[in-house]
């Protein structure tokens, strides 16, 4: 395992705190890394995963105090707004808008994402009343109506004698002209409501709809995150908490709010596969995150991948957060047959019950198909399931249940298939809609993956990055030591950051050197916010840089790329490079349109990212623990496993082939090689040609077998 330099000698915790497994990764005083997953829900154990494994890590038992002053950080990634806001269990909230607006949000850009559905089901509304305000700024500033504060008062009196308190303030105009939402905002404070999100402050810029639901979502989910915050801090005394935002940049725990909190989690795992991908040489990576609730990918080709427009869980949100595409298809995805076809998800058994193995009365999961193949194997899982937490998973009820299953299928369609075939069946159809979600990150984007390497994370990754990989055309897949918790080492090597932004909406003209000028001065403006921020958590700005980025579309249209800030003609050429690149065109009779910018200010990690060189060993064949039969494409397969632990660089096996590790499974299929780099990193390679298939089996026709294996595969010898 590597080490890090501790810079102080007392304990670090790295904590991801997802749906279904809480991952902690620690950082002892003398600098050791060691690792602890939990089940983020066992009521009757603990009440709170992270602190639990906190006490775990110091020795303590649940009920004792847990001592501040043995603890340097705790840096922390979590879903606690992002389970808010998918079960729609937030804060009551009242939107406050100008009059003749009351609907807006609710209409908003009459999109339909289906278009052939016949029913229009309209998303549910985060907030519960809508005050409409006597006021209106036009669009050079010019107040058309004075704001009625005493009606204001009186409309906010009644919404919170009801039992409101969290409310949101989006007056037009507001995010240029803030005088008269900062105006309802201290009456709202005056009256006591006790979380009041400003669009002018939470999202700056232009348009009503998206500036509107921001802060709807800021004012909806950030009491329960605070309320979630005071709770650890009550337990962890004077320690510090830093959060991480869904932008990938470190924040405490005080600036952390709502709007923030969304990709929490994921964004530690982007930051993780973009360092370790680096460190073991690959500038290409696509991240593969695949946990028990669902997956998650990301691009990375030398700089982290920001939207600026989002829509999560049927919610536009206008907030910077890493590029991540996430697919209901996890560990805990349900399976089902409805008579007709195999499903897998989008629900998921969660952490409780959980799959039908946990021993908690939970269904049928993909990951209950891997131990039906003997790709899991139970006697090598950790023990921590049942009601008592100390129990192995239970392989006979996965067969029974998939004896029932086969049944099923059987009196319905006449299909005889052996068990292990109805769970390769479910597999397969997990995996299509894993690398659907990958090829939506990249090859609709323009991006050739077959010249990159699948970095594969996450705690049920490593069971399928060669399925994945397959059915992508990529051929190497990098397993970091730590992959099975990487979302939560990322956590200590992420940045602390400031992220600003503004609209501007102006044209960039080759002829004004003032347009230049300007964009510079709204910079530099920004730029100094984020400083201001960033010392007021006591850090030190020696070290500080800042990343600056421009919004540029053709006039006209309505999708701006981010592109780096410099040159008018710098600008232009980046900005035409990534249009030809995304859309396969280019338009120079089209004049350029600023439409924003935006200014990431960046303290460095001082825990720098250090896992140094081992030596080879002589012996390349390692020792296997035992043998078993696994069910790998398409049948019955004698296949050795292995002790992650005990694999030294220089180390290379073959698939079939199954590698056990403290936090996860790793699986070698067949065809694919596995060899331990110096920085004990594992890089498996595909060795031999894929045989392509179609529904009624393996292609006969050596003709054809040919040409499909010639013209797909030519990069896999």
């Amino acid at each position: 395992m590597q080490t890090q330099s501790p810079n102080q000698q007392k304990w670090q915790f790295w904590i991801d705190r997802g749906g279904t497994f809480t991952d902690i990764v620690a950082q002892s005083p003398e600098g050791k890394i060691v690792t602890h997953k939990l089940l983020s829900e066992n009521p009757e154990h603990y009440k709170d995963a992270a602190l639990q494994g906190i006490r775990l890590f110091l020795g303590l038992n649940n009920q004792d105090p847990i001592p501040s002053e043995q603890i340097n950080v705790i840096k922390m990634g979590t879903t606690v707004a992002t389970n808010a806001l998918l079960e729609r269990h937030g804060e009551r909230t009242v939107l406050l808008i100008t009059r003749g607006f009351g609907g807006a949000l609710q209409i908003g850009y009459q999109a339909r994402p289906k278009i052939f559905a016949r029913e229009i089901i309209l998303p549910e509304l985060l907030y519960e009343q809508v005050i409409e305000v006597n006021e209106r700024v036009g669009a050079d500033g010019t107040v058309l109506e004075p704001l009625n504060i005493e009606e204001a008062r009186s409309q906010l009196q009644s919404s919170y004698a009801t039992g409101i308190r969290s409310c949101a303030i989006v007056l037009m105009h507001g995010y240029r002209f803030h005088e008269h939402e900062q105006q309802v905002a201290e009456l709202a404070q005056e009256i006591g409501f006790t979380q009041v999100s400003v669009s002018h402050q939470v999202s700056p810029m232009m348009r009503l709809v998206g500036r509107g639901d921001t802060c709807v979502v800021d004012a909806y989910l950030s009491p329960i995150l605070k309320r979630y915050i005071q709770q650890v801090a009550k337990e962890l005394g004077s320690s510090q908490i830093l959060f991480m935002k869904s932008n990938g940049g470190l924040t405490d725990a005080r600036f952390f709010a709502g709007k923030d909190a969304i990709l929490s989690g994921p964004a530690g795992g982007v930051v993780a596969c973009a360092r370790t991908g680096q460190l073991a040489g690959f500038s290409k990576v696509i991240g593969f995150d695949m946990g028990g609730t669902s997956t998650d990918v990301c691009h990375f080709d030398g700089e982290f991948e920001r939207s600026f427009e989002t829509v999560v869980a049927g919610v536009r949100m206008r907030v910077p957060m890493m590029r991540i595409h996430t697919v209901a298809a996890g560990g805990g995805s349900i399976l089902r047959f409805d008579g007709g076809r195999y499903q897998v998800g989008p629900e998921s058994a969660g952490a409780n019950p959980g799959p039908a193995c946990y021993r908690r009365g939970g269904p049928l999961t993909v990951t209950d198909c891997n131990v039906m193949l003997g790709k899991i194997q139970a006697h090598y899982f950790p023990k921590v399931f049942g009601h008592n937490g100390n129990e192995p998973l239970d392989a006979e009820v996965v067969e029974q249940h998939f004896a029932q299953m086969a049944d099923d299928i059987n009196r319905i369609t006449s299909d005889t298939r052996s068990l292990q075939e109805v769970a390769e069946g479910f597999l397969r159809i997990a995996v299509d809609r894993m690398a659907n979600a990958v090829k939506k990150i990249s090859v609709q984007r323009g991006y050739d993956i077959t010249q990159y390497t699948l970095n594969c994370f996450g705690g049920a990754g490593g069971q399928h990055a060669c399925l994945v990989a397959d059915a992508l055309g990529i051929t190497r897949v990098l397993l970091h030591p730590l992959a099975g918790v990487l979302s939560a080492y990322g956590m200590g090597l992420a940045d602390i950051s400031a992220m600003r932004e503004q609209s501007v909406e102006s044209l960039l003209d080759e002829s004004d050197k003032n347009s230049v000028d300007q964009l510079d001065k709204i910079l530099a403006s920004l730029e100094n916010e984020g400083l201001t921020e960033l010392t007021e958590q006591g850090l030190e700005l020696g070290d500080s840089h800042s990343i600056k980025k421009v919004h540029v579309k053709y006039q006209g249209t309505d999708t701006a790329l981010i592109v780096d800030f410099g040159s008018i003609k710098a600008i232009k050429n980046q900005f035409e490079s990534e249009h030809q690149k995304q859309f396969g065109f280019i338009a120079p009779e089209k004049e350029l349109i600023i439409e924003a910018v935006s200014v990431e200010v960046i303290v460095s990690n001082d825990d720098a990212l250090n896992e140094p060189d081992l030596p080879f060993t002589d012996q390349s064949i390692p020792t296997e623990m035992e043998s078993t039969e696994v069910f790998m494409a398409g049948s019955l397969r004698t296949t050795p496993i292995y002790d992650r632990d005990a694999l030294k660089p220089g180390n290379k096996l073959n698939g079939p082939a199954i590698i056990i590790e403290p936090i996860s499974t790793i699986v070698v299929e067949p065809g694919w090689q596995a060899i331990v780099t110096r920085k004990n990193h594992l890089i498996l390679e595909r060795v031999e040609k894929i045989i392509f298939q179609r529904a009624a089996g393996t292609i006969a026709d050596p003709v054809m077998l040919e040409i499909f294996n010639n013209l797909f595969i030519s990069r896999i010898v």
